[in-house]
């Protein structure tokens, strides 16, 4: 089931025991119990994004379950201030920042979905595979020389480790000390490459010493354990005591149980008793395991949990329907300012809607 775990940092065992020795992190049960509800809210938005690529409605669309609990437990341990760049499948970092219907509003292909991202300190969604690495580096690195204190968490999949991307990014944070955490969410495969034929080193996390930071591996189906491990890494970047930041690469060892993406058929390179056998990890009941041991869950409240996620996604799936976009929006941000072929462009496009209407320009000539 992947990388040797006897330094893997992990609170609960696969059934959502508490380890016997393992420290809990000292969370408020509001927040434990915030953490679960979103958890779930992550895997019910997942199951209706992949509906809607199916019905059309949206893109492609990269499904998360079984990464749920890296993405949330991270960002809790995070401050709102700080940025977050993530590679595209980490939607469970974008519901901590509050999801809203402008999140959907990317995947149907609206760039309003981009801009607001930013305005919750989260970049925009990467396709490149670690393409954003130096630019989180480089984000970091800049916040440092403002005397700014806030961070950036960046998540990537193990396939980015094998890009020359991934080691100038690693690189640089080291000798600069930029006050950065590279998030690699190993989910067993790089689309249908499984990890071992992308790198011989028997860790992710050991590919740190290179660079002359720390490397660390958890089980990245451990809300808890994730949770712990960031926040350790968050404050190493940003403790004023030290002064003098330094930088950490988490290994997040889980597992996607879906498609790479809904292009994807997984059935090509895996077989069905390897996912099922992950599956006894999955971050949900682990979680909820633990809370109904402490006390703070029970049938009534899960019942009523899964029923306003339901309709909270419902809500937010009806708002971005009704979003009507500007088809001028076509010819924006192609230059940093229009050329003259853009302004003749937009002029025609604009003559050609007045004379016949949006839904003509979607007719076959």
């Amino acid at each position: 089931m992947g990388d040797d775990a006897s330094d893997r940092v992990q609170v609960l065992d696969d059934a959502g025991h508490v380890l016997e020795g393992a420290s809990v992190p000292d969370l408020p049960d509001e927040q434990l119990v915030e953490m679960y509800r979103q958890l779930w809210l992550a895997r019910h938005f997942d199951e209706r994004m992949i509906s809607l690529q199916r019905q059309g409605r949206i893109g492609t669309y990269p499904s998360l379950a079984g990464q749920e609990g890296a993405q949330i437990a991270s960002t809790h341990a995070m401050a709102d201030e700080d940025w977050i760049s993530f590679q595209y499948r980490e939607h469970g970092a974008v519901i901590v920042r509050g999801l809203e219907p402008e999140y959907l509003l990317y995947w149907m292909g609206h760039e309003r979905g981009n801009e607001w991202l930013a305005e919750k300190n989260v970049f925009p969604l990467n396709i490149s595979i670690a393409g954003h690495l130096p630019h989180a580096t480089g984000m970091a690195w800049a916040a440092k020389l403002k005397g700014d204190d806030r961070i950036v968490t960046c998540h990537f999949g193990d396939g980015s480790t094998s890009e020359g991307d991934f080691h100038e990014a690693l690189n640089f944070a080291g000798v600069f000390d930029v006050p950065a955490i590279f998030f690699c969410n190993n989910n067993q495969y790089a689309i249908s490459h499984p990890r071992e034929r992308q790198t011989a080193s028997p860790t992710i996390a050991g590919k740190a010493d290179a660079y002359g930071i720390d490397g660390i591996q958890v089980d990245g189906m451990d809300p808890l354990a994730v949770y712990e491990v960031t926040r350790q890494a968050v404050r190493k970047a940003r403790d004023p005591a030290d002064e003098q930041c330094r930088p950490t690469l988490i290994e997040a060892v889980m597992y996607r149980f879906g498609a790479h993406t809904t292009a994807d058929d997984p059935s090509v390179y895996r077989d069905d008793e390897e996912v099922e056998e992950w599956k006894e990890r999955d971050p949900i009941p682990r979680m909820e395991t633990f809370l109904r041991q402490r006390g703070l869950l029970d049938d009534e409240r899960i019942d009523a949990i899964q029923e306003a996620a339901r309709e909270r996604v419902a809500d937010l799936i009806d708002a971005a329907e009704e979003f009507e976009p500007d088809p001028g929006q076509l010819f924006a941000n192609a230059y940093e300012s229009d050329t003259p072929r853009i302004r003749e462009q937009r002029e025609a496009f604009r003559a050609l809607r007045e004379r016949h209407g949006d839904e003509a320009l979607l007719e076959d000539e």
